[in-house]
Formats: structure tokens, sequence, C-alpha cells
């Protein structure tokens, strides 16, 4: 062989090197795991992975996990890695203030949170305080505050990059995909056994499409659609589902003389009430709603659901006394990295002043009660003008047949709507546990149908052969929980 057809053959056989040496996950030597200084029993522990995937040598960033050792170590399977969505929740944060699946699991499982990049205390994505507080128009009212608008989220996208560099453009779910391969190597685990909810079922469903291979089990829960394909369709889908759980809250506050409302027509209540938001006289002096912390205030009740609360908070609202507990400003906020994340997965494009008051002016008949999605609303108009890339946007999902996943969700849920689900499972082929009852988070709505479905799947890999739906627990039921239930995660959000 001549020298240069040696040199040919040992620089493919290189080349071939690197290219394996590439596709093993970084961090795969394990994770040096110490007890967590504020929570007890659990442990804490990083992995470090490349700041851009696609180039290793741009430097690296940390991720923050947390681990609860199974309870039955003799009969120990792995580790149940788990996401409470977000785009913003620190999984690690969750499990250290006690996050987890039923004791069968955690007998059996070490339960893994872990903060995805950007968020938490993992290498997190910081932002301007002026631009984060500067005044935001999220319900523009004419064309120069809808320019406000979109000067407001460049800015804010602008000093997220100046502060915290080029990792404001790495914070993409097929980022996180990756860095939560490299998580399962560290932990040692030859294939992935997941519980992701909300905004953490769209890592579950895009996992499936990377490393089909590498799933053990995956339980996603409160199902993301990607492949909701216009900016319209996304706000309808998001719109349709609070007003559901509005029809929904009407005819429990009927059924229930407790209701502080029973026997109101809460349609003319709601028209009130959004009348006075738009007048900005909605709330005390010092604590105002305007239509869209309204439709928050609203919405964010639906998650448990909290119907009794809400029917008293109305009830104050339309007296104009104070709550219970404050419904302002400060809950709307969402933490400064949801733009970073949640822009980089999707585009839903506003091109005017008009397009977006066409949307509002629909949106009103598809929700007479509520008027719009908070979430998805502000969702929408936090992305009009932002600076990053939308590095993954949607698609219709793509995974080989027979990956074992299994979905959940609930059947009125107003942030992923079981239109999501539906859709997500048909593309993904696989079953869909339907819970019919209400609010976020399937598996912690106190169903044994449903828990006892997630944990046969997870423990053993048997799932049910075709979708199947569990009956709904009344929400006086789930008050009465028994206090080892498990506990959904607090976050707000996807």
């Amino acid at each position: 062989m001549g020298l240069g057809r040696k040199i040919a053959v040992l620089t493919t056989a290189l080349t071939a090197l690197a290219g394996m040496a590439a596709a093993v996950p970084a961090a795969a030597s394990g994770i040096d795991w110490k007890p967590c200084p504020t929570a007890t029993g659990v442990e804490c522990g990083t992995v470090t992975v490349p700041l851009d995937w696609d180039r290793p040598g741009d430097g690296t960033i940390q991720l923050a996990l947390a681990r609860r050792k199974a309870t039955d170590p003799a009969h120990r399977i792995g580790s149940v890695l788990m996401d409470p969505g977000g785009p913003g929740g620190a999984g690690a944060g969750e499990v250290q203030d006690g996050w987890g699946l039923s004791p069968k699991v955690t007998a059996r499982f070490d339960t893994v949170g872990f903060d995805p990049r950007g968020i938490g205390q993992s290498t997190s994505v910081r932002c301007g305080l002026t631009e984060i507080t500067a005044d935001n128009p999220q319900l523009p009212k004419n064309a120069a505050q809808y320019r406000q608008l979109l000067a407001y989220n460049r800015a804010l996208g602008t000093s997220c990059t100046r502060v915290s560099g080029p990792l404001t453009e790495h914070v993409d779910t097929k980022s996180v995909v990756r860095d939560i391969d490299a998580i399962r190597a560290a932990l040692g685990d030859p294939k992935l056994t997941y519980y992701g909810v909300s905004y953490g079922s769209l890592m579950g469903q895009q996992y499936a499409e990377a490393y089909p291979d590498r799933v053990r089990a995956l339980v996603l829960d409160s199902n993301m659609d990607h492949s909701v394909g216009t900016t319209w369709e996304f706000l309808h889908t998001e719109t349709s589902a609070v007003q559901e759980l509005f029809d929904q809250f009407r005819q429990w506050c009927d059924r229930n003389t407790s209701c502080a409302l029973h026997g109101k027509d809460l349609s003319a209540l709601m028209t009130q009430l959004y009348s006075r938001a738009e007048q900005g006289t909605l709330g005390t002096p010092d604590d105002r709603l305007d239509p869209l912390a309204l439709a928050g205030m609203v919405s964010r009740n639906f998650y448990g659901p909290t119907w009794d609360k809400l029917a008293k908070d109305l009830v104050s609202l339309r007296d104009g006394k104070p709550p219970a507990a404050g419904f302002g400003t400060a809950e709307v906020s969402v933490p400064s990295v949801f733009g970073s994340v949640f822009c980089s997965d999707w585009r839903l494009p506003v091109t005017s002043f008009p397009q977006l008051q066409s949307y509002r002016r629909a949106l009103s008949v598809v929700s007479p009660d509520v008027r719009l999605s908070q979430l998805g609303w502000t969702s929408v108009t936090g992305c009009a003008g932002w600076p990053g890339p939308v590095r993954n946007p949607q698609h219709p999902l793509s995974i080989r047949p027979g990956v074992p996943m299994l979905m959940l969700n609930s059947r009125y849920d107003p942030v992923t709507p079981y239109a999501w689900a539906v859709r997500a499972a048909q593309q993904a082929g696989a079953p869909l546990v339907s819970y019919d009852g209400w609010g976020h988070a399937a598996y912690f709505k106190n169903s044994k149908c449903v828990t006892d479905t997630a944990d046969t799947f997870l423990l053993t890999g048997v799932r049910p052969e075709q979708s199947l739906h569990c009956a709904a627990v009344p929400p006086s039921a789930q008050s009465r929980a028994d206090a080892d239930r498990p506990r959904p995660p607090r976050v707000v959000g996807f």
C-alpha cells in the first residue's frame, strides 16, 4: 500500500473514531453525588454538557440534578428522570421539595429531577432587570402600543444575550433532548425511563424521535402538540380549552349550593368584570387587573381545579373587595428564560397590529366568557419581535413504531388541550390514557385508574394495547386525598 493510500486510510479511521466519540453523550463517567444542603435525604450533582452540541469545542455548561434513592434498593430497577414543564420548571428543585411519583414507583426507582439548560441551578439564562421591568403592552390597543410590544421583546431578548452570552440561542428542546441522553448515560442506565409533564412531554416526544433504541419507558403527561402549525390554531385551541373549563365550572356551580355563585348568571358576571378590566377599574387601587390578568386569574384556578376559590375570588372582584389571596400582575409574570426557550421551539408569527386585533376579536367568539387564554396569548405576543432564531420549529412527530411510550391527558385541561394529546398520540403511535375529568397533570388527580396504568408501565413495561378512559374524580374528593399522595409540580405554565 502506497504512502498516500495509508494516509487516506488512517485519516478515514481517525474521522470515524472522532464521529464515534462525538456520538457518545458527555459525562458518561458518572455523577459525583453529594447531600443537598437544603433537602434532607436528597443528593445533588451535576453533569457537564456542550454549550452547542453541534460545536462541542465552543465550551460547556452545567446541568443541576437532584436524586432521591429508591426506598427498596434490593429490588431497584434504575432511575426515573423527571421534568415538570414550564418552560422554566426546575426539576432538581422540585425533587428537593418532595416531588415524586407513587410509592410503588419510588420504591423501585431512584427519582432524579434535572434543571434543563438555562433554568434554575443549571447554567442559567439571565436577562437585564431594566428590560424585564419596562412597560410591556401585552394587549396593545393601537399600532403604537404594538410597536412598543415588539421593541420590548427585542430589547429583552438582546439583554438576555448580552448578560448570558450564546446560551440564549441554545436552550431549544432539541438541545435539551441531547442533554437528557447525556444524563441517562451518566446515571448508568442503558435505556431511559422518564416522566415528563406539560412542556416536559415535548422533551419526551422528541427524545423518542432522536433515540428510539434508548427508550425503556416514557410516560408523557399533559401533552404538547408540536405539529400545531399556525398562530391562529395555537391561540384557538388554547382558548377553546379555557372556555371548556369555564363551562365545566359553570355546571359545577349550578350543581353545588356551596358555590359562592350558585344560581348566578356567570356569563353576565364575566361580561361585567371584563368591561371593568377594559376600563382599568377592576380590582383594588393597588392591584388592578387588565383583561389579560383577569383571564390568567380564572385559568390558574383550572389547573387543580380550585373551583370553590375561583367562585369566591369572582365574588370579591364583583364587590370591589380584595380576594383571599392576591392575584395581580406579580402572579402572571413568567421566568425570564421563557422567551429564550419557547421562541426557539415555536414559529407563531404576528405580522401587524390589525392581525393581532383580528385574533383577539375572533377569540372572544371562541370564548365568550374568558375571552382568551392568558398563557396562549402571552406565548404568542412574547415572541413577536424576539431576536433569537427558531432552532426547533414545529413539525409532526416522526417516531419509529414500537417505541415504549404512554401518554396521559385530562379531558378538560386548561393549557394542554385534549385535542393536542389526541393528535400527539396518533402521530407517536402511543396509547392515550384519558382522564375524563379536569385539571392539568393527569397523574396527580387521585385517579387510581390513571396512576395504576402509568405505574404498571413504568415498573413492568406493560402498557394498554389501545387507548383507554379513566373516570373523573370530583374536585371535592381531590381535596380529601391522602396526605402521602404524590403532589404535582408547582410550575404554572405549559
